[in-house]
């Protein structure tokens, strides 16, 4: 099952300065874990050191946010995007 991953601009050192990356995974947690494998260093900075999302990484499948689904256990379909996308702060 194919999902495409769209990188923010910040992440796109891993993988060679592509906005999107094509992976199999049937879950969340599949897709990050083909896309660590194909660029080493994502999940580092997508997950903390318990393996659960980082307070400021969001993610979404489609244009849901994983933490309102199954986290990552989230099922992504064969041909859906996969969005990281950093938090933005400020004031």
């Amino acid at each position: 099952m194919n999902v495409t991953v769209r990188i923010p601009t910040t992440l796109r050192v891993l993988t060679a300065g592509e906005s999107e990356i094509s992976v199999e995974g049937g879950t969340v947690a599949t897709v990050l874990d083909n896309l660590e494998s194909s660029h080493p260093g994502f999940k580092e900075r997508i997950l903390d050191d318990a393996g659960e999302l980082r307070r400021f990484v969001n993610l979404f499948v489609s244009d849901d946010d994983v933490r309102f689904l199954e986290g990552l256990n989230t099922p992504v379909p064969s041909g859906e995007t996969l969005s990281i996308v950093p938090a933005v702060a400020g004031g």
